[in-house]
């Protein structure tokens, strides 16, 4: 197996999702401006910083997916992608994921935003194989928990041998922006820095 792993956020977009979903919610006048956007700022400067605490991100972010069933919550997120997500989309992405499919590489998308938000992002880029955190859902509802552990810095290592089950890769690659993702990157053979904030450009 040929293995091609892409983080997501201003890697494969010109944009972070997760915290252009809050600055979404926001516009279209879901949650209170003022502390939605506080929270989600200070959450945003934290990853940047490298100190983020995923689980209390994640959870503040699912605040919102538990208020509200999924249908709404499709027709929301079908605005989110007409409107944010496919302006953003990078071309290089698109042609890099071109090529390693014409490879014969399996291509997975690996980012820590949750899958509520990343799914039909992933759909868009024709990656089925999608690795990111997970909201917990009971009864057809999202619960506002996280579901096991967040896919952030070494979590992506563990989401990883998870869906590898077992597997070893003949040849793996792996591209990413941020410094965060330095223990992915260093688990595959050829890493990639795409577009990477300072401390991953110092490391590569």
């Amino acid at each position: 197996m040929k293995l091609a792993l892409f983080d997501l956020d201003h890697t494969l977009l010109d944009l972070d999702s997760d915290h252009a979903w809050g600055e979404f919610l926001i516009a279209q006048g879901l949650v209170d401006p003022a502390s939605h956007r506080a929270r989600n700022d200070q959450f945003y400067e934290d990853y940047k910083a490298g100190s983020l605490d995923a689980v209390a991100y994640n959870e503040f972010v699912f605040e919102f997916l538990s208020q509200h069933d999924m249908p709404y919550l499709n027709q929301l997120h079908q605005k989110f992608m007409k409107n944010i997500i496919t302006p953003a989309m990078r071309h290089k992405g698109m042609a890099k994921i071109a090529q390693h499919r014409a490879e014969g590489c399996e291509l997975v998308i690996i980012t820590a935003t949750n899958a509520f938000v990343t799914a039909p992002i992933a759909a868009a880029f024709g990656i089925s194989q999608l690795l990111a955190s997970r909201p917990q859902r009971i009864d057809g509802r999202y619960s506002g928990k996280l579901d096991g552990i967040p896919c952030f810095a070494a979590g992506k290592l563990a989401h990883l041998a998870a869906w590898l089950n077992g597997r070893q890769p003949q040849i793996s690659y792996g591209y990413s922006d941020s410094f965060n993702d330095l223990p992915l990157l260093n688990a595959v053979d050829y890493p990639v820095a795409v577009n990477p904030d300072a401390r991953l450009q110092t490391a590569a």
